[in-house]
């Protein structure tokens, strides 16, 4: 193996190295940003009421 073969060999790896770092750092920031988005769906979910016969049964006979 020649001496440029592998210093060309070793920058590869070395710029593979840096993609995969850059890859996993946007996969991070996706998914934060999910997690913020679904966790205000959730806050926006209204509370059940304090009756608890109201809000929580569904007529399937009409």
């Amino acid at each position: 193996m020649d001496v440029s073969q592998i210093a060309s060999l070793a920058t590869g790896f070395d710029n593979m190295e840096l993609g995969n770092k850059v890859s996993t750092l946007v996969l991070k920031k996706s998914l934060d940003s999910q997690q913020s988005l679904a966790a205000g769906i959730v806050n926006s979910i209204p509370q059940l009421p304090a009756n608890p016969a109201i809000g929580r049964n569904i007529n399937t006979t009409a």
